[in-house]
Protein backbone atom coordinates (compact mmCIF):
# COMPACT_ATOMS: atom_id res chain seq x y z
CA UNK A 1 0.00 0.00 0.00
CA UNK A 2 0.93 3.57 0.05
CA UNK A 3 2.27 3.89 3.55
CA UNK A 4 6.30 5.13 3.87
CA UNK A 5 7.43 1.63 3.21
CA UNK A 6 6.01 0.85 0.10
CA UNK A 7 9.14 2.38 -1.83
CA UNK A 8 11.26 0.35 0.66
CA UNK A 9 9.51 -2.61 0.35
CA UNK A 10 9.35 -2.09 -3.49
CA UNK A 11 13.28 -1.98 -3.58
CA UNK A 12 14.02 -5.41 -1.31
CA UNK A 13 13.61 -7.86 -3.89
CA UNK A 14 16.66 -8.78 -5.85
CA UNK A 15 15.43 -11.50 -8.00
CA UNK A 16 15.79 -10.30 -11.26
CA UNK A 17 19.44 -9.12 -10.90
CA UNK A 18 20.40 -8.04 -14.31
CA UNK A 19 24.02 -8.75 -13.56
CA UNK A 20 24.28 -12.04 -12.84
CA UNK A 21 25.99 -13.68 -15.44
CA UNK A 22 26.23 -17.27 -13.77
CA UNK A 23 22.04 -17.65 -11.98
CA UNK A 24 20.88 -16.64 -15.54
CA UNK A 25 22.88 -17.58 -17.83
CA UNK A 26 24.78 -14.57 -19.02
CA UNK A 27 28.23 -15.38 -17.63
CA UNK A 28 30.77 -17.11 -19.60
CA UNK A 29 30.61 -20.92 -20.64
CA UNK A 30 30.94 -23.38 -17.42
CA UNK A 31 33.64 -25.85 -19.01
CA UNK A 32 36.35 -23.39 -18.74
CA UNK A 33 37.40 -23.30 -22.50
CA UNK A 34 38.33 -19.68 -22.77
CA UNK A 35 36.77 -16.40 -23.54
CA UNK A 36 34.33 -17.19 -26.59
CA UNK A 37 32.94 -20.70 -25.05
CA UNK A 38 29.23 -19.35 -25.63
CA UNK A 39 29.34 -19.30 -29.73
CA UNK A 40 26.74 -22.02 -29.65
CA UNK A 41 23.50 -19.67 -29.17
CA UNK A 42 20.60 -20.30 -30.86
CA UNK A 43 17.53 -18.11 -31.12
CA UNK A 44 15.73 -20.10 -28.36
CA UNK A 45 18.59 -18.81 -25.99
CA UNK A 46 19.14 -15.44 -27.20
CA UNK A 47 15.68 -14.84 -26.49
CA UNK A 48 16.05 -16.02 -22.86
CA UNK A 49 18.17 -13.90 -22.54
CA UNK A 50 16.57 -10.99 -23.94
CA UNK A 51 13.51 -11.90 -21.76
CA UNK A 52 15.98 -12.16 -18.63
CA UNK A 53 16.93 -8.60 -19.69
CA UNK A 54 13.71 -7.12 -19.92
CA UNK A 55 12.98 -8.21 -16.33
CA UNK A 56 12.34 -4.65 -14.62
CA UNK A 57 10.46 -3.02 -11.03
CA UNK A 58 8.38 -0.25 -13.07
CA UNK A 59 6.27 0.11 -15.82
CA UNK A 60 6.36 3.10 -18.83
CA UNK A 61 2.72 4.65 -19.16
CA UNK A 62 1.40 6.15 -21.90
CA UNK A 63 -1.11 9.39 -21.81
CA UNK A 64 -4.20 6.82 -22.01
CA UNK A 65 -2.53 4.28 -19.52
CA UNK A 66 -2.62 6.95 -17.13
CA UNK A 67 -6.00 7.53 -18.19
CA UNK A 68 -6.61 4.26 -16.90
CA UNK A 69 -4.96 3.78 -14.03
CA UNK A 70 -6.83 6.80 -12.91
CA UNK A 71 -10.08 5.77 -13.75
CA UNK A 72 -9.23 2.13 -12.12
CA UNK A 73 -8.23 3.90 -8.74
CA UNK A 74 -11.62 6.28 -8.87
CA UNK A 75 -13.93 3.57 -9.67
CA UNK A 76 -12.05 1.48 -6.72
CA UNK A 77 -12.55 3.89 -4.45
CA UNK A 78 -16.22 4.90 -5.68
CA UNK A 79 -16.90 1.04 -5.27
CA UNK A 80 -15.58 0.18 -1.89
CA UNK A 81 -16.70 3.78 -0.51
CA UNK A 82 -19.97 4.21 -1.95
CA UNK A 83 -20.05 6.97 -2.99
CA UNK A 84 -20.33 9.28 -6.47
CA UNK A 85 -17.24 8.85 -8.92
CA UNK A 86 -17.09 12.76 -8.99
CA UNK A 87 -16.77 11.81 -5.33
CA UNK A 88 -14.33 9.79 -5.46
CA UNK A 89 -12.02 12.14 -7.91
CA UNK A 90 -11.89 14.96 -4.67
CA UNK A 91 -11.00 12.53 -2.13
CA UNK A 92 -7.87 10.69 -4.35
CA UNK A 93 -6.90 14.53 -5.66
CA UNK A 94 -6.59 15.58 -1.61
CA UNK A 95 -4.75 12.57 -0.28
CA UNK A 96 -2.10 12.32 -3.66
CA UNK A 97 -4.03 9.55 -5.50
CA UNK A 98 -3.11 7.03 -2.52
CA UNK A 99 -6.22 4.58 -2.58
CA UNK A 100 -5.08 3.05 0.35
CA UNK A 101 -4.71 6.10 2.52
CA UNK A 102 -8.01 7.00 1.52
CA UNK A 103 -8.95 4.31 2.40
CA UNK A 104 -7.60 4.09 5.87
CA UNK A 105 -8.49 8.00 6.77
CA UNK A 106 -11.70 7.38 5.65
CA UNK A 107 -12.82 4.48 8.26
CA UNK A 108 -10.90 6.09 10.60
CA UNK A 109 -12.86 9.05 11.11
CA UNK A 110 -15.81 9.71 7.82
CA UNK A 111 -17.24 12.54 9.10
CA UNK A 112 -13.64 14.89 9.56
CA UNK A 113 -12.46 13.30 5.90
CA UNK A 114 -15.75 14.61 4.76
CA UNK A 115 -15.02 18.27 5.77
CA UNK A 116 -11.62 18.47 5.20
CA UNK A 117 -11.98 17.92 1.38
CA UNK A 118 -15.61 19.21 1.22
CA UNK A 119 -17.81 16.59 1.04
CA UNK A 120 -21.07 17.12 2.24
CA UNK A 121 -23.21 13.90 3.49
CA UNK A 122 -26.20 15.09 2.72
CA UNK A 123 -26.83 16.91 -1.00
CA UNK A 124 -29.29 19.99 -0.55
CA UNK A 125 -31.35 20.43 -3.49
CA UNK A 126 -32.15 24.24 -4.77
CA UNK A 127 -35.43 26.14 -3.08
CA UNK A 128 -37.78 25.14 -5.25
CA UNK A 129 -38.99 29.26 -6.91
CA UNK A 130 -40.00 29.62 -10.39
CA UNK A 131 -37.07 32.31 -10.18
CA UNK A 132 -33.83 32.15 -7.89
CA UNK A 133 -31.27 34.84 -7.41
CA UNK A 134 -27.64 34.32 -8.65
CA UNK A 135 -25.34 34.83 -5.66
CA UNK A 136 -22.95 36.56 -7.61
CA UNK A 137 -24.13 38.52 -10.25
CA UNK A 138 -27.63 39.24 -7.93
CA UNK A 139 -29.96 38.70 -11.35
CA UNK A 140 -33.29 36.77 -11.23
CA UNK A 141 -33.06 33.98 -13.67
CA UNK A 142 -35.06 30.78 -13.99
CA UNK A 143 -34.78 27.82 -11.56
CA UNK A 144 -33.67 25.57 -14.80
CA UNK A 145 -31.10 27.77 -15.78
CA UNK A 146 -29.27 27.67 -12.52
CA UNK A 147 -26.97 25.11 -10.80
CA UNK A 148 -25.06 24.26 -7.55
CA UNK A 149 -22.75 22.50 -5.56
CA UNK A 150 -23.78 19.90 -3.04
CA UNK A 151 -24.75 22.69 -0.81
CA UNK A 152 -27.50 24.23 -2.64
CA UNK A 153 -25.97 27.40 -3.64
CA UNK A 154 -27.83 28.58 -6.84
CA UNK A 155 -25.50 30.57 -9.23
CA UNK A 156 -26.56 31.29 -12.82
CA UNK A 157 -24.81 29.35 -16.06
CA UNK A 158 -22.99 32.62 -17.12
CA UNK A 159 -21.25 33.41 -13.56
CA UNK A 160 -20.55 29.23 -13.17
CA UNK A 161 -18.78 29.48 -16.45
CA UNK A 162 -17.20 32.62 -15.62
CA UNK A 163 -15.64 31.55 -12.31
CA UNK A 164 -14.68 28.02 -13.47
CA UNK A 165 -12.99 29.33 -16.50
CA UNK A 166 -11.03 31.84 -14.52
CA UNK A 167 -9.79 29.23 -11.86
CA UNK A 168 -8.76 26.75 -15.14
CA UNK A 169 -6.98 29.79 -16.31
CA UNK A 170 -5.16 30.61 -13.18
CA UNK A 171 -3.44 26.58 -13.25
CA UNK A 172 -3.52 23.52 -11.43
CA UNK A 173 -5.50 24.91 -8.50
CA UNK A 174 -9.19 24.18 -10.18
CA UNK A 175 -8.39 20.99 -9.21
CA UNK A 176 -9.32 21.92 -5.49
CA UNK A 177 -12.26 24.58 -6.45
CA UNK A 178 -14.88 25.17 -3.80
CA UNK A 179 -18.32 26.89 -3.87
CA UNK A 180 -17.84 30.45 -5.02
CA UNK A 181 -20.20 31.00 -1.86
CA UNK A 182 -17.77 32.94 0.45
CA UNK A 183 -18.89 31.15 3.44
CA UNK A 184 -19.22 27.32 1.75
CA UNK A 185 -16.39 24.99 1.51
CA UNK A 186 -18.22 22.70 -0.89
CA UNK A 187 -15.97 20.90 -3.66
CA UNK A 188 -16.77 21.38 -6.90
CA UNK A 189 -16.45 17.89 -8.51
CA UNK A 190 -15.21 16.99 -12.71
CA UNK A 191 -19.35 16.08 -12.82
CA UNK A 192 -20.20 20.05 -12.52
CA UNK A 193 -16.95 21.39 -14.55
CA UNK A 194 -18.01 18.69 -17.61
CA UNK A 195 -21.81 19.74 -17.36
CA UNK A 196 -20.55 23.89 -17.09
CA UNK A 197 -17.35 24.48 -18.59
CA UNK A 198 -16.83 25.23 -22.51
CA UNK A 199 -14.67 22.13 -24.74
CA UNK A 200 -11.40 24.39 -24.14
CA UNK A 201 -11.78 24.49 -20.38
CA UNK A 202 -12.96 21.08 -20.02
CA UNK A 203 -9.67 19.77 -22.36
CA UNK A 204 -7.33 21.75 -19.74
CA UNK A 205 -9.11 20.46 -17.07
CA UNK A 206 -8.60 17.17 -17.89
CA UNK A 207 -4.74 17.89 -18.64
CA UNK A 208 -4.64 19.19 -15.55
CA UNK A 209 -6.00 16.26 -13.60
CA UNK A 210 -3.62 13.83 -15.30
CA UNK A 211 -0.71 15.63 -14.59
CA UNK A 212 -1.89 15.52 -10.60
CA UNK A 213 -2.14 12.15 -11.13
CA UNK A 214 1.64 11.68 -11.79
CA UNK A 215 2.62 14.25 -9.79
CA UNK A 216 0.87 14.27 -6.84
CA UNK A 217 1.77 10.58 -6.67
CA UNK A 218 4.44 9.02 -4.79
CA UNK A 219 4.57 5.83 -7.11
CA UNK A 220 4.85 7.84 -10.72
CA UNK A 221 6.73 10.38 -12.17
CA UNK A 222 7.13 11.88 -15.62
CA UNK A 223 10.07 10.81 -17.91
CA UNK A 224 12.44 13.64 -17.41
CA UNK A 225 13.56 13.83 -20.82
CA UNK A 226 12.73 17.44 -23.14
CA UNK A 227 9.43 16.95 -25.01
CA UNK A 228 9.10 13.24 -23.53
CA UNK A 229 4.91 12.74 -22.37
CA UNK A 230 5.78 9.51 -20.91
CA UNK A 231 5.71 8.88 -17.40
CA UNK A 232 6.82 5.81 -15.02
CA UNK A 233 4.98 3.86 -12.44
CA UNK A 234 7.83 2.08 -9.92
CA UNK A 235 6.73 -0.99 -8.69
CA UNK A 236 7.54 -4.00 -7.10
CA UNK A 237 10.88 -5.50 -8.10
CA UNK A 238 14.68 -5.09 -7.54
CA UNK A 239 16.47 -2.64 -5.38
CA UNK A 240 17.55 -0.68 -8.73
CA UNK A 241 15.98 2.64 -9.06
CA UNK A 242 17.40 2.56 -13.03
CA UNK A 243 14.14 3.45 -15.47
CA UNK A 244 14.61 3.11 -19.18
CA UNK A 245 11.57 5.00 -20.84
CA UNK A 246 10.46 4.52 -24.50
CA UNK A 247 11.40 7.35 -25.46
CA UNK A 248 14.88 5.48 -25.37
CA UNK A 249 16.03 8.15 -22.07
CA UNK A 250 17.51 6.43 -18.81
CA UNK A 251 16.73 8.29 -15.81
CA UNK A 252 16.88 7.19 -11.51
CA UNK A 253 13.79 6.90 -10.30
CA UNK A 254 15.40 8.13 -6.93
CA UNK A 255 16.45 11.74 -7.95
CA UNK A 256 15.35 11.92 -11.73
CA UNK A 257 18.89 12.67 -13.05
CA UNK A 258 20.50 10.40 -15.99
CA UNK A 259 20.71 6.85 -15.04
CA UNK A 260 24.20 6.32 -13.26
CA UNK A 261 23.94 2.88 -11.19
CA UNK A 262 26.35 1.69 -9.52
CA UNK A 263 27.11 5.66 -8.23
CA UNK A 264 25.44 6.58 -5.76
CA UNK A 265 22.69 9.67 -5.88
CA UNK A 266 24.73 12.03 -3.43
CA UNK A 267 28.20 12.03 -5.45
CA UNK A 268 26.30 12.28 -9.03
CA UNK A 269 24.62 15.30 -7.14
CA UNK A 270 27.91 16.83 -5.84
CA UNK A 271 29.96 16.14 -9.64
CA UNK A 272 27.23 17.51 -11.46
CA UNK A 273 27.23 20.82 -9.24
CA UNK A 274 31.09 20.35 -9.28
CA UNK A 275 30.86 20.69 -12.68
CA UNK A 276 28.17 23.50 -13.50
CA UNK A 277 30.03 25.74 -10.51
CA UNK A 278 31.95 28.37 -10.39
CA UNK A 279 34.63 27.20 -8.67
CA UNK A 280 36.69 25.74 -11.09
CA UNK A 281 36.39 29.05 -12.70
CA UNK A 282 38.29 30.38 -9.79
CA UNK A 283 41.11 27.60 -9.39
CA UNK A 284 41.79 28.13 -12.85
CA UNK A 285 42.33 31.68 -12.42
CA UNK A 286 44.19 31.11 -9.10
CA UNK A 287 46.23 28.69 -11.15
CA UNK A 288 47.01 30.20 -14.23
CA UNK A 289 47.03 33.50 -13.51
CA UNK A 290 48.25 36.69 -11.43
CA UNK A 291 46.55 40.03 -10.53
CA UNK A 292 48.02 43.40 -11.63
CA UNK A 293 49.51 44.95 -8.79
CA UNK A 294 47.43 47.88 -9.61
CA UNK A 295 44.07 47.35 -10.78
CA UNK A 296 44.22 43.58 -9.48
CA UNK A 297 42.41 42.28 -12.60
CA UNK A 298 43.94 38.88 -13.02
CA UNK A 299 46.93 38.63 -16.26
CA UNK A 300 47.82 35.22 -18.03
CA UNK A 301 51.06 34.80 -19.27
CA UNK A 302 51.74 32.06 -22.21
CA UNK A 303 55.44 33.47 -23.46
CA UNK A 304 57.71 36.36 -23.32
CA UNK A 305 59.70 37.76 -21.13
CA UNK A 306 58.67 38.90 -17.51
CA UNK A 307 57.87 42.55 -18.60
CA UNK A 308 53.97 42.41 -18.23
CA UNK A 309 52.10 45.38 -19.32
CA UNK A 310 48.17 45.62 -18.00
CA UNK A 311 45.42 46.12 -20.67
CA UNK A 312 43.73 50.03 -20.99
CA UNK A 313 42.89 52.25 -19.15
CA UNK A 314 45.48 50.55 -16.63
CA UNK A 315 48.41 50.25 -18.08
CA UNK A 316 50.31 49.52 -15.39
CA UNK A 317 53.65 48.18 -16.40
CA UNK A 318 54.86 45.62 -13.97
CA UNK A 319 57.65 42.59 -13.31
CA UNK A 320 56.15 39.19 -13.72
CA UNK A 321 58.33 37.35 -10.82
CA UNK A 322 58.33 39.86 -8.11
CA UNK A 323 54.97 41.99 -9.60
CA UNK A 324 56.99 45.23 -8.74
CA UNK A 325 57.22 48.44 -10.91
CA UNK A 326 58.83 47.61 -14.00
CA UNK A 327 60.56 51.19 -13.90
CA UNK A 328 62.58 49.84 -10.89
CA UNK A 329 63.78 46.92 -13.13
CA UNK A 330 66.61 46.48 -15.27
CA UNK A 331 70.28 45.27 -16.29
CA UNK A 332 70.85 45.17 -12.48
CA UNK A 333 67.98 42.87 -11.46
CA UNK A 334 68.30 40.08 -14.19
CA UNK A 335 66.93 41.93 -17.42
CA UNK A 336 63.91 40.58 -19.53
CA UNK A 337 64.14 37.08 -18.67
CA UNK A 338 64.84 37.11 -14.67
CA UNK A 339 64.48 38.88 -11.29
CA UNK A 340 66.96 39.11 -8.60
CA UNK A 341 64.60 40.48 -5.86
CA UNK A 342 61.92 37.58 -6.67
CA UNK A 343 64.64 34.77 -6.21
CA UNK A 344 65.94 36.77 -2.95
CA UNK A 345 62.58 37.09 -1.59
CA UNK A 346 61.66 33.60 -2.37
CA UNK A 347 65.13 32.09 -0.45
CA UNK A 348 64.03 34.53 2.48
CA UNK A 349 60.05 33.06 2.06
CA UNK A 350 58.29 35.63 1.37
CA UNK A 351 56.50 33.82 -1.40
CA UNK A 352 55.75 30.59 -0.01
CA UNK A 353 52.00 31.58 1.52
CA UNK A 354 51.29 32.50 -2.17
CA UNK A 355 53.21 29.73 -4.68
CA UNK A 356 51.54 27.28 -2.02
CA UNK A 357 48.23 28.60 -2.51
CA UNK A 358 48.93 28.83 -6.54
CA UNK A 359 50.27 25.06 -6.35
CA UNK A 360 47.42 24.08 -4.46
CA UNK A 361 44.92 25.31 -7.31
CA UNK A 362 46.59 23.80 -9.76
CA UNK A 363 46.77 20.37 -8.70
CA UNK A 364 43.47 20.76 -7.62
CA UNK A 365 42.75 21.81 -10.74
CA UNK A 366 44.60 18.75 -13.13
CA UNK A 367 43.01 16.23 -10.92
CA UNK A 368 39.48 17.43 -11.70
CA UNK A 369 40.25 18.06 -15.12
CA UNK A 370 41.49 14.53 -15.51
CA UNK A 371 38.47 12.72 -14.77
CA UNK A 372 36.58 15.02 -16.07
CA UNK A 373 37.56 14.99 -19.66
CA UNK A 374 36.86 11.26 -19.20
CA UNK A 375 33.86 11.40 -17.72
CA UNK A 376 33.01 14.08 -20.94
CA UNK A 377 34.69 11.44 -23.29
CA UNK A 378 32.80 8.63 -22.20
CA UNK A 379 29.23 10.36 -22.45
CA UNK A 380 29.59 11.10 -26.16
CA UNK A 381 31.38 7.70 -26.84
CA UNK A 382 27.71 6.41 -25.83
CA UNK A 383 25.77 8.96 -27.97
CA UNK A 384 28.05 7.96 -30.70
CA UNK A 385 27.14 3.81 -29.81
CA UNK A 386 23.64 4.88 -29.59
CA UNK A 387 23.68 6.43 -33.10
CA UNK A 388 25.75 2.97 -34.32
CA UNK A 389 22.99 0.61 -32.90
CA UNK A 390 20.19 2.79 -34.60
CA UNK A 391 21.89 2.94 -37.99
CA UNK A 392 22.27 -1.12 -37.67
CA UNK A 393 18.64 -1.90 -36.18
CA UNK A 394 17.39 0.35 -39.14
CA UNK A 395 19.62 -0.40 -42.20
CA UNK A 396 22.87 -2.60 -41.76
CA UNK A 397 21.56 -5.42 -40.33
CA UNK A 398 19.04 -6.53 -43.14
CA UNK A 399 21.91 -6.08 -45.08
CA UNK A 400 24.04 -8.17 -43.17
CA UNK A 401 21.61 -10.63 -43.64
CA UNK A 402 21.10 -10.57 -47.36
CA UNK A 403 24.94 -10.79 -47.81
CA UNK A 404 25.64 -13.46 -45.23
CA UNK A 405 22.35 -15.55 -46.47
CA UNK A 406 21.12 -15.64 -42.80
CA UNK A 407 18.10 -14.70 -41.07
CA UNK A 408 17.78 -11.39 -39.02
CA UNK A 409 16.69 -13.69 -35.82
CA UNK A 410 20.28 -15.65 -36.44
CA UNK A 411 21.60 -12.28 -35.80
CA UNK A 412 20.68 -10.79 -32.75
CA UNK A 413 24.19 -11.64 -30.98
CA UNK A 414 25.41 -8.37 -32.90
CA UNK A 415 22.25 -6.59 -31.29
CA UNK A 416 23.43 -7.88 -27.72
CA UNK A 417 26.99 -6.55 -28.00
CA UNK A 418 25.96 -3.19 -28.85
CA UNK A 419 23.01 -3.23 -26.53
CA UNK A 420 26.37 -4.45 -23.87
CA UNK A 421 28.83 -1.53 -25.59
CA UNK A 422 25.91 1.08 -24.92
CA UNK A 423 25.67 0.42 -20.84
CA UNK A 424 28.93 -0.47 -20.21
CA UNK A 425 29.86 2.72 -21.72
CA UNK A 426 27.46 4.27 -19.13
CA UNK A 427 28.77 2.60 -16.66
CA UNK A 428 32.11 3.56 -17.16
CA UNK A 429 31.56 6.89 -17.36
CA UNK A 430 30.27 7.05 -13.91
CA UNK A 431 33.10 5.50 -12.42
CA UNK A 432 35.05 8.62 -13.22
CA UNK A 433 32.80 10.47 -11.08
CA UNK A 434 33.12 7.96 -8.47
CA UNK A 435 37.41 7.60 -8.49
CA UNK A 436 37.13 11.64 -7.87
CA UNK A 437 35.37 11.33 -4.82
CA UNK A 438 37.48 8.37 -3.55
CA UNK A 439 39.50 9.38 -0.89
CA UNK A 440 42.94 9.69 -1.50
CA UNK A 441 44.08 8.17 1.58
CA UNK A 442 42.55 5.23 1.10
CA UNK A 443 45.03 3.87 -1.42
CA UNK A 444 43.91 -0.18 -1.21
CA UNK A 445 40.36 0.56 -2.10
CA UNK A 446 42.07 2.88 -4.65
CA UNK A 447 44.09 0.52 -6.59
CA UNK A 448 41.53 -2.33 -6.33
CA UNK A 449 38.94 0.27 -8.20
CA UNK A 450 41.73 1.23 -10.84
CA UNK A 451 42.38 -2.32 -11.35
CA UNK A 452 39.02 -3.18 -11.79
CA UNK A 453 38.06 -0.30 -13.76
CA UNK A 454 41.04 -0.71 -16.11
CA UNK A 455 40.34 -4.02 -16.57
CA UNK A 456 36.39 -2.75 -17.24
CA UNK A 457 37.86 -0.55 -20.06
CA UNK A 458 40.24 -2.89 -21.88
CA UNK A 459 37.46 -5.80 -22.22
CA UNK A 460 35.22 -2.82 -23.48
CA UNK A 461 37.34 -1.77 -25.59
CA UNK A 462 38.12 -5.34 -27.48
CA UNK A 463 34.33 -5.89 -27.55
CA UNK A 464 33.60 -2.59 -29.12
CA UNK A 465 36.80 -2.78 -31.81
CA UNK A 466 35.10 -6.49 -32.56
CA UNK A 467 31.77 -4.95 -33.18
CA UNK A 468 32.51 -1.90 -34.86
CA UNK A 469 35.54 -2.86 -37.19
CA UNK A 470 35.42 -6.75 -37.54
CA UNK A 471 31.70 -6.00 -38.06
CA UNK A 472 32.60 -3.71 -41.29
CA UNK A 473 34.76 -6.25 -43.23
CA UNK A 474 31.31 -8.83 -43.35
CA UNK A 475 29.03 -5.59 -44.61
CA UNK A 476 31.78 -5.04 -47.51
CA UNK A 477 31.48 -8.19 -48.66
CA UNK A 478 30.01 -9.19 -52.01
CA UNK A 479 29.12 -12.83 -50.93
CA UNK A 480 28.64 -14.82 -47.81
CA UNK A 481 31.65 -15.34 -45.94
CA UNK A 482 33.48 -18.54 -44.62
CA UNK A 483 34.42 -17.36 -41.11
CA UNK A 484 31.31 -15.65 -40.29
CA UNK A 485 30.55 -18.28 -37.52
CA UNK A 486 34.03 -17.80 -36.25
CA UNK A 487 32.99 -13.90 -36.00
CA UNK A 488 29.82 -14.55 -34.10
CA UNK A 489 31.88 -17.25 -31.71
CA UNK A 490 34.28 -14.09 -30.89
CA UNK A 491 31.90 -11.65 -30.85
CA UNK A 492 29.28 -13.45 -28.44
CA UNK A 493 32.46 -14.70 -26.31
CA UNK A 494 33.73 -10.92 -26.15
CA UNK A 495 30.07 -9.63 -24.68
CA UNK A 496 30.12 -12.12 -22.01
CA UNK A 497 33.33 -11.91 -21.04
CA UNK A 498 33.02 -8.02 -21.12
CA UNK A 499 29.53 -8.65 -19.25
CA UNK A 500 31.93 -10.25 -16.44
CA UNK A 501 34.00 -7.61 -16.39
CA UNK A 502 31.66 -5.21 -15.39
CA UNK A 503 29.21 -7.16 -13.49
CA UNK A 504 32.88 -7.35 -10.87
CA UNK A 505 33.34 -3.93 -10.82
CA UNK A 506 29.93 -2.81 -10.60
CA UNK A 507 29.36 -5.28 -7.55
CA UNK A 508 32.77 -3.75 -5.98
CA UNK A 509 31.69 -0.54 -6.23
CA UNK A 510 28.17 -1.27 -4.94
CA UNK A 511 29.51 -2.67 -1.64
CA UNK A 512 31.82 0.44 -1.06
CA UNK A 513 35.12 -1.64 -2.06
CA UNK A 514 34.56 -2.93 1.29
CA UNK A 515 36.30 -6.60 0.05
CA UNK A 516 39.50 -3.91 0.54
CA UNK A 517 40.34 -2.27 3.90
CA UNK A 518 37.49 -0.03 5.80
CA UNK A 519 34.22 0.18 4.43
CA UNK A 520 33.87 4.15 2.84
CA UNK A 521 30.49 5.55 1.86
CA UNK A 522 30.65 5.09 -1.66
CA UNK A 523 27.48 2.87 -1.78
CA UNK A 524 24.87 2.53 -4.39
CA UNK A 525 21.71 4.24 -5.16
CA UNK A 526 20.45 0.73 -5.22
CA UNK A 527 19.20 -0.81 -2.24
CA UNK A 528 20.58 -4.43 -3.22
CA UNK A 529 24.45 -5.10 -2.46
CA UNK A 530 24.23 -7.40 -5.89
CA UNK A 531 24.54 -5.36 -9.03
CA UNK A 532 21.26 -5.49 -11.54
CA UNK A 533 22.05 -3.56 -14.40
CA UNK A 534 24.23 -3.02 -16.90
CA UNK A 535 27.33 -1.16 -17.45
CA UNK A 536 29.68 1.81 -18.72
CA UNK A 537 31.88 3.77 -21.17
CA UNK A 538 35.40 3.96 -22.33
CA UNK A 539 37.07 6.94 -22.60
CA UNK A 540 35.81 7.46 -26.32
CA UNK A 541 38.28 5.15 -28.19
CA UNK A 542 41.15 5.38 -25.92
CA UNK A 543 41.86 1.97 -24.56
CA UNK A 544 43.55 1.78 -20.91
CA UNK A 545 44.71 -1.63 -21.80
CA UNK A 546 47.96 -0.61 -21.02
CA UNK A 547 47.50 0.10 -17.91
CA UNK A 548 45.64 -2.93 -17.29
CA UNK A 549 46.47 -6.48 -16.88
CA UNK A 550 44.38 -9.20 -18.98
CA UNK A 551 44.69 -12.92 -19.05
CA UNK A 552 48.44 -12.50 -20.05
CA UNK A 553 49.07 -10.59 -17.20
CA UNK A 554 50.25 -7.07 -16.19
CA UNK A 555 48.91 -4.31 -13.73
CA UNK A 556 46.94 -1.32 -13.26
CA UNK A 557 48.60 1.98 -12.15
CA UNK A 558 50.92 0.04 -10.34
CA UNK A 559 48.66 -1.95 -8.40
CA UNK A 560 49.94 -4.57 -5.69
CA UNK A 561 49.17 -7.58 -7.20
CA UNK A 562 49.72 -9.30 -4.12
CA UNK A 563 46.42 -8.16 -3.00
CA UNK A 564 44.53 -9.09 -6.13
CA UNK A 565 44.22 -12.72 -7.80
CA UNK A 566 42.60 -13.21 -10.87
CA UNK A 567 40.24 -15.94 -11.62
CA UNK A 568 41.46 -18.46 -14.26
CA UNK A 569 37.82 -19.08 -15.24
CA UNK A 570 36.68 -15.68 -16.18
CA UNK A 571 39.25 -13.49 -16.12
CA UNK A 572 37.82 -10.98 -13.19
CA UNK A 573 39.83 -9.39 -10.57
CA UNK A 574 39.26 -10.29 -6.79
CA UNK A 575 40.80 -9.31 -3.34
CA UNK A 576 42.87 -11.76 -2.15
CA UNK A 577 40.80 -12.37 1.14
CA UNK A 578 37.84 -13.37 -1.29
CA UNK A 579 37.65 -17.52 -1.71
CA UNK A 580 35.49 -17.70 -4.90
CA UNK A 581 35.49 -15.37 -8.05
CA UNK A 582 32.71 -12.51 -7.15
CA UNK A 583 31.85 -13.35 -10.95
CA UNK A 584 31.04 -16.64 -11.43
CA UNK A 585 31.94 -18.36 -8.06
CA UNK A 586 34.90 -20.79 -9.32
CA UNK A 587 36.87 -21.94 -6.26
CA UNK A 588 40.32 -19.55 -6.14
CA UNK A 589 42.39 -22.50 -5.70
Amino acid sequence: MDSEDDMLDANDSADDDFYSGGEAGLGGSDDGDGDYDFADHDSDDSAELLSHRQQQNYSILSEADIQQHQEDDINRVSTVLSISKSEACVLLRNYNWSVSKVHDEWFADEEHVRKVVGLLEKHTEMPNDRELTCGICFESCPRTSMSAAACGHPFCGACWRGYISTSINDGPGCLMLRCPDPSCTAAVGQDMINSLADDEDREKYGRYLRRSYIEDNRKTKWCPAPGCEYAAEFVMGSGSYDVNCNCSYGFCWNCTEEAHRPVDCATVSKWILKNSAESENMNWILANSKPCPKCKRPIEKNQGCMHITCTPPCKFEFCWLCLGPWSEHGERTGGFYACNRYEAARQEGAYDESERRREMAKNSLERYTHYYERWAANQSSRQKALGDLLSLQNDKLEKLSDIQSQPESQLKFIIEAWLQIVECRRVLKWTYAYGFYLPEHEHAKRQFFEYLQGEAESGLERLHQCAEKELQVYLEAESPSKDFNDFRTKLAGLTSVTRNYFENLVRALETGLNDVGPSTSHGTCSKSTTSKSLGGKSKSGKSRASNTSSKTGGSSRGVDESNIWTCDHCTCANPKSARSCQACNNQHR
